[in-house]
């Protein structure tokens, strides 16, 4: 099936997309997040899970969790296109919630096929979800677990889980006799212990996981297979993630320089601050471009959805670290203050940029599917 000229978003969903801007904007601006997430500007403080479990329950029953969902599990079924509008959003508000865990679960489940079904099904009753599929050494590459399962039973730990405090369920990936399989567990079950990570990101948290012969739900035995087919859906929802905050970090930049005056002008006015925010702009309409190219080949052309993947994550990757550097230099001084509102979005863009592999990690993988792997 040929890509549509306009990437398939059609009028759902960017209604969806202007209610979801509407909703942030109205629930959380940008000081209401400064307020929750950031009172204590101590570097020795713990790590937090600070969130509006109100919002995000209004955010489950606006369906919005269970969008990509198959409407035989009781979800809406959105093309891809259509969540990464939503995303986008998401990432402009930076909203600290587990919509981005559970999308990915939801896709990896998907994936799953027959197996998937009583967990979709969960997660469209209004269950948070999010993924426990990497080692200690961050290895992006989903066949390098470190759990195990014996008898039913995980052992072992995963690390990098994101917001793991968030979440009700987990979608684990484990070796059993079989293979590489997938288990669903409940973040409460016994044994499933917990340890919160130190991470920069105020925006989320982050954790490692430790299973303690846990009771585990095996979802398929194939976990490589439904892992390969959905990576191409979280790097490109996270991209989207990605464009929404550097669109808020440069139109935040772009009222601040239009606002402050210097030697008689406004900042806007000197090449060396405007130039800069010009080619933050071209940066992210390439991203931006990027990522719903890629989420209109999954919807519609399946066989070049991993290579334009790879291109709006790496894209996407390279506009969170110039957007964040331009916003904060463009600030001066006081975008170096904890009351400054952009050290918020610097340090999720950050987050975003090595999540799910940087842009030379993409690029890497790019490079073997176009002129093949190295010798």
């Amino acid at each position: 099936m040929a890509k549509a000229d306009n990437f398939g978003f059609g009028e759902e969903a960017a209604l969806l997309k202007e209610s979801a801007r509407k909703f942030f904007t109205d629930n959380f601006p940008t000081d209401a997040l400064h307020a929750l997430v950031a009172t204590d500007p101590s570097p020795e403080r713990m790590s937090d899970c600070a969130w509006e479990r109100d919002l995000w329950q209004q955010l489950v029953d606006l369906g919005w969790s269970m969008l990509a969902v198959p409407e035989s599990a009781g979800g809406v079924g959105m093309p891809l296109v259509a969540v990464a509008g939503l995303v986008e959003e998401l990432g402009r508000a930076a909203f600290p919630c587990p919509l981005l865990g559970t999308l990915n679960a939801t896709y990896v489940l998907i994936a799953c096929g027959d197996g998937g079904q009583a967990a979709l099904e969960e997660i469209a009753a209004g269950q948070a979800a999010t993924l426990a599929i990497t080692n200690h050494q961050g290895d992006w590459n989903v066949s390098q677990t470190e759990v195990s399962c014996e008898d039913g039973k995980l052992s072992g730990s995963a690390w990098f889980v994101q917001d793991a405090r968030k979440t009700d369920r987990l979608l684990v990936s484990a070796r059993s006799p079989a293979g590489l399989s997938l288990y669903w567990v409940a973040t409460d079950a016994p044994g499933v212990s917990i340890h919160a990570d130190a991470i920069l990101d105020l925006t989320r948290d982050q954790a490692h996981i430790s299973f303690d012969a846990v009771e585990a739900e095996e979802v398929t035995n194939n976990a490589l297979a439904a892992l390969e087919q959905a990576m191409p859906a979280i790097w490109i929802i996270l991209a989207a993630d990605i464009v929404g905050a550097a669109e808020w970090q440069l139109q935040t930049t772009v009222e601040y320089a239009s606002a402050r005056q210097q030697f008689d002008h406004p900042l806007g006015f000197f090449q060396a601050v405007k130039h800069p925010l010009v080619d933050v702009m071209v940066q992210i309409d390439q991203s931006k471009s990027l990522v719903y190219g890629a989420a209109c080949s999954v919807d519609m052309e399946p066989a070049r959805a991993l290579q334009d993947a790879h291109m709006a994550k790496a894209s996407a990757s390279e506009t969170a670290a110039f957007a964040s550097g331009r916003s904060i230099q463009c600030h001066g001084g006081i975008g170096f203050t904890w009351e400054c509102f952009v050290h918020l979005y610097f340090k999720r863009q950050k987050h975003s940029q090595m999540l799910w592999g940087d842009a030379g990690w993409h690029r890497r993988r790019l490079a073997d599917i176009l002129i093949g792997e190295v010798a």
